[in-house]
């Protein structure tokens, strides 16, 4: 068996959940269908699962189903952006991006006062971006004209974005999350962001405030 995988006997003797409450969850998408893997065992087929994701995303189900519905979390996990609108005192107040942020990236998006979850993404993105330390503002508008032009385009498919810098210049990518790029000597990943990982902590910021 994979390091990285655990088996549902030992899933549910760790967490300490119900093999209903497994499938419960798993039919009302908080537990999504690729993470039931299928793999032979000195016993027969068997289901394991990705360990590290498994562990916290059941974590988060158990700290928060007493103050969400299951159809809430459901929502708040998947990475479909919401319909929600919000203003700019809204952000600011509920401490999803700084006034500074707002201010430098809100003309790249041509957003005046009301912003729509995916113009609000970008913006919490650029934001964690750049208090990672690793990207600059001139890099971050670069982040920004990119989610903008080529987000749409992944359909609600999971993506990573990723800025690559050689010799000063610095390029943003959007890629298939978990696909292996490969780059020519003297290519250096700045900086990998799962953007599924960020809608997440967006939609748990603005749920739970």
């Amino acid at each position: 068996m994979d390091e990285d995988l655990i088996s549902k006997k030992e899933l549910l003797e760790l967490t300490g959940i119900s093999y209903g409450q497994l499938y419960r969850w798993k039919r009302k998408n908080l537990l999504p269908e690729e993470w039931f893997i299928r793999k032979s065992a000195f016993t027969g087929q068997e289901t394991f699962f990705p360990k590290g994701q498994m562990l916290a995303r059941i974590d988060k189900i158990v700290n928060m189903k007493d103050d969400l519905s299951l159809d809430e979390l459901a929502d708040v996990f998947s990475i479909v952006p919401s319909d929600m609108k919000i203003d700019k005192l809204e952000l600011i107040k509920r401490n999803i991006v700084s006034l500074q942020t707002i201010d430098y990236g809100s003309p790249f998006l041509e957003v005046a006062a009301v912003y729509s979850f995916e113009e609000t993404l970008f913006l919490f993105l650029l934001e964690d971006c750049l208090q990672s330390g690793e990207v600059t503002l001139e890099e971050g508008k670069h982040l920004l004209l990119t989610m903008k032009e080529q987000y749409a385009k992944f359909e609600g498919k999971p993506c990573d974005l990723i800025f690559i810098r050689k010799m000063g210049l610095t390029l943003v990518l959007l890629v298939t999350t978990g696909c292996e790029l490969f780059f020519e000597q003297g290519v250096k990943v700045v900086l990998r962001v799962q953007v599924a990982k960020k809608i997440e902590e967006l939609k748990l910021k603005i749920t739970t405030m």
